[in-house]
């Protein structure tokens, strides 16, 4: 890794810690195995949205040519949001692509992945499945994200509705996590997620 990326990274660091934003925003980083090239980042779930009181932790990776090219940042914390994949936390931001500028730092990533989950942009989404929903049914949508904040993100916001229909999906036979999803996927509507489970287990 280059001096000028290890120097801005050394930098950007201490500007989080020390900063009062951050910690009005409840945004952190930390070094993973004292290393420059790999950070973890953690935000809290935006007030007056469905993962407020959720703690959500990135995984951070720095390019050889920070800081000009964008880290490279997918969510660790499961999510359901239109611009981050529920599969795999890849998340679609246009700072972390063509719109990164070298005078951004960490603390403006973490900031816009916050402001992200405030403002989606189903639009331009990175899981299509969610934006649909989002677009579709905004009610279903926002149980699912909060059932979402408080199964992965330690949100103190349990959805019973959301708990019974994955217990029942629980006694026919399937696992937790594949209920959840298919529940998810069907704005929890049983019937359906249980049609769409043996219609995959048969293939």
């Amino acid at each position: 890794m280059t001096n000028i990326a290890v120097s801005r990274i050394q930098r950007e660091f201490k500007e989080i810690i020390s900063s009062e934003e951050a910690l009005q925003c409840k945004i952190k980083v930390e070094l993973v195995d004292n290393s420059c090239t790999r950070l973890r980042g953690e935000i809290a779930g935006p007030p007056d949205t469905p993962f407020e009181g959720g703690k959500y932790m990135l995984d951070i990776v720095i390019p050889e040519t920070y800081p000009f090219n964008p880290p490279k940042v997918k969510f660790t914390t499961k999510i359901w949001h239109p611009n981050i994949s529920s599969v795999t936390g890849a998340i679609c931001l246009d700072i972390l692509k063509d719109q990164w500028a070298a005078a951004m730092t960490l603390r403006t990533v973490l900031l816009s992945i916050q402001a992200l989950l405030a403002s989606p942009e189903p639009n331009d989404p990175q899981d299509a499945v969610v934006a649909k929903q989002f677009k579709e049914n905004i009610k279903a949508y926002n149980i699912t994200a909060r059932h979402w904040a408080h199964t992965y993100a330690g949100a103190d916001s349990p959805v019973q509705e959301c708990d019974r229909k994955i217990k029942q999906l629980m006694e026919m036979g399937f696992q937790e996590s594949q209920s959840r999803v298919a529940l998810s996927t069907y704005s929890w509507n049983v019937e359906r997620a249980v049609e769409s489970l043996f219609n995959s287990n048969s293939t």
